[in-house]
């Protein structure tokens, strides 16, 4: 699946996604994008996944009918995000194009 890394997802998170093509918004040149713009780059450029820490981001954006899914991780916490890995790979692998996945960690 191809990804991209939104600005506040910690990079580390990447070597816990085996199998998937990660790309951060920053590499990509996009870090100055404000959402709709971002969104709008994602999917031109046919990113199937976004993995944001962007807890609103559901309230100030409609994907309905996009052409990929966003993932919604608790934190920034990278300590907390390492903790839960599996629950995130299991959380992306459950993203479908239009909708918004969010994660949530007991710890």
């Amino acid at each position: 699946m191809k990804v991209l890394f939104d600005q506040g997802t910690p990079v580390p998170l990447r070597r816990a996604l085996p199998g998937h093509d990660v790309t951060t918004a920053y590499e990509m040149g996009w870090s100055t994008l404000v959402n709709g713009e971002l969104l709008a780059a994602a999917e031109s450029a046919g990113f199937a996944a976004i993995v944001t820490t962007d807890k609103n981001i559901r309230h100030q954006q409609s994907i309905a009918g996009r052409r990929f899914g966003i993932l919604v991780l608790p934190t920034t916490d990278w300590s907390k995000i390492r903790r839960n890995a599996a629950r995130v790979a299991e959380a992306l692998a459950a993203v479908r194009p239009g909708t918004v996945v969010e994660v949530t960690f007991d710890t």
